[in-house]
């Protein structure tokens, strides 16, 4: 091949791609114009949204994430509509599948960082509990301080951090402290069974009714539990105002166990010990052990000679 004919060959190829990009012209002009308006709809969707999940949810973390989510979604299907608009069609399946395998090797890859990252979501909007609110999951008790996207924070009251994973919260119960406003105490005791039980209802009513930081819209109830092997058991129950301070409940509890223990003895109640009874089998003499052990030297003496 000679220097001409590549030359008008190089000449015919650079045309034919010039014929075909003149002809492209209007579909890049609506692909570039998709394009532009998908972007423009998904900002305006990721606004709105925010404002929206504002509403439900607390946390700015997992509002930022969903309307961000929503924003790539959207501007993606732009993406892949504006390469079917250019004839790619082919492309598209390509980054399709390239793109469903990767989610696939990363869905595997961090399982437990999804599945934390769902909870903190479903945590987000469902509003189990809240900053601020007392709660035990788990063996952990403490002040909710954040919700993030991986785990929650919780300030326990010997002052320590726990950051507990979301997933653990979610699958595991709840006890919010906080949500109602209010907490029961309860305090248990034993009383002789020689003392006067309605006597001993009567002292224990008014003692517990004197706490100065029970609700005073409840009544101070008082119940006897069971015939104990050397007391009546029984537990006074009242309610106080709570939102998300332990060491409230701790005083209030206190206190009606010094009230209480004091109204007992001012009125000749007996708060009994527990006692036991042990049979221990009688010894022998020990000059009987003695002679028992002289004679059986004697018959092994004996049998040996």
């Amino acid at each position: 091949m000679n220097i001409g004919s590549a030359w008008d060959l190089l000449v015919g190829k650079v045309m034919g791609w010039g014929r075909d990009f003149v002809l492209l012209l209007p579909n890049l002009a609506v692909a570039v114009a998709v394009l532009v308006g998908f972007w423009l709809l998904a900002n305006l969707a990721r606004n709105l949204l925010r404002r929206l999940l504002r509403r439900v949810s607390h946390s700015e973390q997992v509002n930022r994430v969903l309307s961000q989510t929503v924003f790539l979604a959207l501007l993606a299907a732009g993406l892949f509509i504006a390469l079917g608009i250019l004839g790619l069609q082919k492309t598209v399946a390509s980054l399709l599948a390239g793109a469903g395998i990767l989610g696939l090797a990363l869905g595997f890859a961090f399982q437990d960082i999804a599945a934390n990252l769902m909870a903190g979501i479903y945590i987000s909007i469902e509003h189990p509990f809240r900053a601020g609110h007392l709660i035990e999951s788990k063996d952990i008790l403490g002040v909710v301080r954040r919700i993030h996207l991986r785990w929650t924070e919780i300030r326990a009251p010997e002052g320590q951090v726990v950051l507990v994973p979301n997933k653990q919260v979610f699958e595991n119960p709840i006890t919010n402290y906080s949500a109602t406003g209010q907490r029961r105490v309860d305090i248990k005791a034993g009383v002789s069974y020689g003392d006067d039980l309605e006597k001993v209802r009567r002292v224990a009513l008014q003692a517990v009714e004197a706490v100065s930081t029970r609700k005073l819209d409840t009544e101070v109830e008082l119940f006897f539990q069971e015939l104990g092997e050397s007391s009546v058991n029984l537990v006074v129950r009242f309610w106080i105002d709570f939102n998300s301070r332990q060491s409230d409940w701790l005083a209030a509890r206190s206190e009606a166990i010094v009230r209480l223990k004091r109204a007992f003895d001012e009125n000749g109640i007996t708060i009994p010990f527990p006692t036991r009874t042990l049979d221990v089998p009688a010894l022998k003499d020990p000059k009987d052990s003695k002679d028992s052990n002289d004679s059986k030297d004697r018959k092994t003496l004996l049998s040996v000679l």
